[in-house]
């Protein structure tokens, strides 16, 4: 308020032909720019602190890192006073935009995003915070991880609404790719995000795969559901076909469409449809993981096409996609995204409304009707078994070839993340053995290392097959490899000579997989977690053990050394064990290694000779 007052008497001076101070003038327009530096000069080095004033920004902070916040306006609203889905994408994809650009300094397209789940919708009035930061830099394209929130300005509460990952392309001159430099984790939290970024990316490049082998197995007819007292709607009914010009507001600083709006414009589509099905207004959900198949430019006309799929009881799920073409029309449209919104019908409690059945089209329809079961089939997979944090995860989940992907992700990143923990603690060193524990709230886990005189692909090669753990585990009477997976995921049956409280031996069912290093300074990794099989149920004469994490990550030190380090976050049934080695009464974990540790020396000759 005050350099306005300056204002004032600055143009009243300027009218009267009055001469203007140097230092007034110098006043009014840093007043204007919104500086609060006083008149004299600082020295170097030096800052003056103001109250409410935003800090300086951390020297530990990741670079990468930007944050947006944008206070809800009504322009940004639907009828209901809720901030549009589209508008929250497209602050979503700017954001992550910015930060990918910061990390590869040259201009960056999104190439995909990985399921969004709203989990709260944002009202007028409220200010929405982005969070984006590189998690990791793969050759020229880097997975960006976003985090959203509300922060209500009168009650000061704040909300989470989605967290987001996002993949997004470095671009050079004339479109060509640009090789990224390597990203650093720091933090404990970006060390986890840096390791489990090789899993996501793997479960991406199937995701495509996973569909076709879920679909293959299912039947060929289409068998409509019967909902009593709710007359079927012919999916016809809710297709939905929309232009829109490209103009330079729609494009970044690229020239091309902004990605964030073509989202924009599909989820207006979506939503149209969605609301002709039900003759309501509906929220959107969740939105399917998608990829950009190509660029669109200023000039350009964008097709948007939506129709309901499939009509579950308490959500739909609308297909949308999205096609272009130049000034004149031409015979083959260039396709440019599609997408797949779950949206649901909420009451004025906030609960999920009964939903219309849909007729698919015969054709097409019904082929898209099947194709959104199993997509929901693999966005519950996804949803509780990549999403949510490991101890929320039942320690043995049914394993069948729908969610094979997901388990095998759950079961690497849950050892990486173990691996990833800043606290671990020295518990005890004997000779080459070092035995560190952590401790946490419901959990003690521990890990074993050591140096070994082994290349660190032998020794991958060797610990990852179990069928050959009782040669050096004396807890391990044998395992057998009852499902080969793929080539990196094994099922066995494993049965240990370690007696139960009942008096009988116990067994497990163990997931194996294993995964080679991504890029330099990765490690080797075998992680092991209990499944539940139907071809092997418990029986009477064992019982029934259960592993939640454990396995091995191996780091090469040399061509010919490598530190090998066992794993294991202890179950219940295992407690007993742990700490008595712990504590110091027993050698058994120490003398355990040394037989690995002779295994491998011994059978890397053979190794070689056999490769």
């Amino acid at each position: 308020m005050l350099s306005f007052f300056w204002l004032r008497c600055l143009l009243k001076m300027v009218k009267e032909n009055i001469v203007v101070p140097e230092e007034i003038l110098s006043f009014c327009c840093n007043g204007l720019q919104g500086s609060t530096s006083p008149l004299r000069a600082q020295e170097p080095g030096e800052w003056e602190e103001v109250p409410g004033a935003m800090a300086s920004p951390s020297p530990a902070c990741n670079p990468t890192e930007v944050q947006m916040s944008q206070l809800v306006l009504p322009c940004h609203t639907n009828h209901r006073g809720e901030l549009s889905t589209g508008q929250l994408l497209k602050w979503i994809d700017t954001t992550a935009c910015l930060s990918a650009e910061r990390h590869a300094g040259c201009p960056c397209v999104t190439a995909s995003m990985d399921d969004i789940y709203f989990e709260h919708t944002i009202s007028v009035g409220q200010v929405v915070n982005i969070k984006a930061k590189v998690n990791r830099a793969f050759n020229s394209s880097m997975e960006v991880g976003i985090q959203v929130s509300y922060e209500d300005l009168c009650s000061g509460k704040h909300c989470s609404i989605c967290k987001a990952y996002a993949t997004f392309v470095a671009q050079g001159p004339s479109g060509s790719k640009v090789k990224l430099k390597p990203l650093t984790p720091q933090t404990e939290e970006e060390k986890i995000e840096y390791s489990i970024a090789a899993e996501r990316r793997r479960m991406r490049l199937v995701h495509k795969d996973t569909l076709k082998d879920l679909l293959s197995r299912s039947p060929c007819e289409t068998e409509l559901e019967t909902r009593v007292g709710s007359a079927a709607v012919p999916a016809e009914k809710t297709r939905v076909e929309s232009v829109e010009l490209v103009l330079p507001p729609h494009a970044n600083h690229q020239g091309n469409t902004f990605g964030g709006q073509i989202m924009a414009w599909m989820e207006n589509v979506a939503t149209i449809a969605a609301s002709r099905l039900c003759h309501a207004h509906p929220t959107l959900r969740a939105i399917e993981m998608f990829h950009f198949r190509g660029p669109s430019q200023v000039g350009d006309r964008l097709v948007l096409k939506a129709i309901v799929n499939n009509a579950f009881k308490n959500s739909m799920e609308v297909g949308v996609c999205a096609e272009a073409y130049g000034q004149e029309m031409s015979i083959s449209r260039r396709h440019i995204n599609s997408a797949f919104m779950t949206f649901v019908v909420l009451d004025q409690e906030g609960r999920p409304c009964t939903l219309p059945m849909v007729a698919p089209e015969p054709g097409d329809g019904e082929r898209r009707y099947r194709e959104a079961s199993a997509r929901k089939k693999i966005r519950l997979d996804r949803k509780y078994v990549v999403s949510c944090k490991q101890t929320e995860v039942p320690l043995s989940v049914p394993w069948d070839q729908s969610n094979k992907v997901y388990l095998s992700y759950n079961n690497v990143s849950a050892l990486k993340t173990l691996v990833a923990k800043a606290n671990w603690a020295l518990a005890s060193e004997k000779g080459k053995v070092r035995m560190y524990t952590l401790e946490e709230d419901k959990f003690l886990s521990f890990r074993i290392e050591m140096s070994v005189h082994i290349a660190a692909g032998q020794a991958f090669s060797l610990l990852s097959d179990l069928r050959r753990r009782h040669e050096w585990d004396r807890h391990y009477a044998s395992a057998e490899l009852v499902q080969q997976v793929d080539d990196d995921d094994m099922i066995y049956h494993v049965v240990s000579q370690k007696l139960s409280s009942e008096n009988k031996p116990q067994d497990f069912v163990i997931l194996a997989s294993r995964r080679k290093p991504c890029s330099k300074g990765d490690p080797y990794v075998v992680a092991f977690r209990s499944v539940t099989l139907p071809t092997h149920p418990a029986s009477a004469g064992f019982t029934r053990g259960e592993t939640l994490c454990s396995g091995f990550c191996i780091w090469p030190e040399s061509e010919e050394t490598s530190k090998v380090a066992y794993y294991n976050q202890a179950t219940p049934g295992y407690l007993n064990y742990v700490t008595t080695n712990v504590a110091g009464l027993s050698s058994d974990f120490c003398a355990t290694f040394k037989a690995c540790e002779k295994f491998l020396l011994k059978n890397k000759e053979d190794l070689i000779v056999r490769l």
